[in-house]
């Protein structure tokens, strides 16, 4: 008959070693999901510049067309809708500016997009676009233009949610 010594045979394993593996893949888990969280916010973002610089291509177009952009009251809707165009001969010169008008009208966070016909921040005719951003609250540091932004120092912002001047 074998004798067992002071210390049995050691089977399966203990307690404390299955909470640290489990402690181990719940960090990876947390690292998995915040790198995820973080790339699609930054997907939303590239995608509201890329359409941001599409709708301005249609604003610009508009302008070549119509002799002006659209009006504050107007917005960004006169580029799929002449509904609230009334001048005739505007309503001669004007076409569809945007193919798919249910992918135009709001930002990735389903915000309609910011437009003014005049941009303040500029000494140009120009309009200004933006995004309000996650945040979906005008003049914060997350909202996006279309162009970079005049800062009250004198430097201008990046256009990607720097603080502006209004």
């Amino acid at each position: 008959m074998h004798r067992m010594g002071g210390r049995r045979a050691r089977r399966g394993f203990t307690l404390i070693e299955v909470m640290i593996v489990l402690a181990i893949i719940l960090a990876l888990a947390t690292l998995v999901v915040v790198n995820l969280r973080g790339t699609r916010e930054d997907a939303k973002k590239d995608t509201a510049k890329i359409n941001l610089q599409t709708l301005g291509k249609a604003l610009e177009r508009f302008n070549d067309k119509i002799n002006r952009y659209p009006t504050d009251d107007e917005g960004i809707k006169a580029l799929w809708d002449k509904s609230s165009i009334t001048d005739e001969e505007e309503l001669k010169n004007w076409s569809r500016f945007v193919d798919q008008p249910e992918n135009s009208e709001k930002d990735p966070w389903g915000t309609p997009w910011g437009y003014r016909a005049k941009d303040e921040t500029s000494e140009e005719n120009i309009f200004d676009l933006w995004s309000y951003g996650p945040d979906k609250q005008d003049g914060t540091d997350d909202d996006i233009h279309l162009r970079p932004r005049n800062m009250d120092g004198g430097g201008t912002g990046d256009g990607s949610g720097t603080p502006t001047s209004r």
